[in-house]
């Protein structure tokens, strides 16, 4: 899956806090603090957008973008890239089993068992 950068990830971050879609003037004003231009934001939407990140839809004369898939579903998702780097999966599926906090391990045995 393709990465974010700095920025896009900030619009992301925004766009998954939010449970109604937000036009770019809504995603300018969430990052006022970052004093960027309401075109910079407009191109990062539209950007994210190209790379199926977020879905836009009209809302009157501008466009209103949601999040194609859920901040879990993008985070799986690089998880499952990184895997498919290693070399040995088993290995690396091994490692990170070890890696896990305890409770972080039961939440997986639970969806494992769902699973089976």
């Amino acid at each position: 899956m393709k990465g974010l950068g700095e920025l896009e990830r900030a619009v992301m971050e925004i766009l998954w806090a939010r449970e109604e879609p937000a036009t770019a003037r809504d995603v300018s004003r969430a990052l006022a603090d970052r004093d960027l231009a309401h075109t910079t934001v407009m191109t990062v939407l539209d950007r994210l957008a190209k790379k199926d990140f977020l879905v836009r839809e009209r809302s009157g004369r501008a466009w209103a973008y949601r999040p194609a898939e859920s901040r879990e579903g993008y985070v799986a998702e690089l998880m499952l890239g990184a895997l498919a780097m290693s070399g040995d999966r088993d290995a690396a599926l091994a490692h990170f089993a070890r890696s896990v906090s305890g409770d972080e391990a039961a939440a997986l045995r639970r969806v494992l068992e769902e699973l089976e």
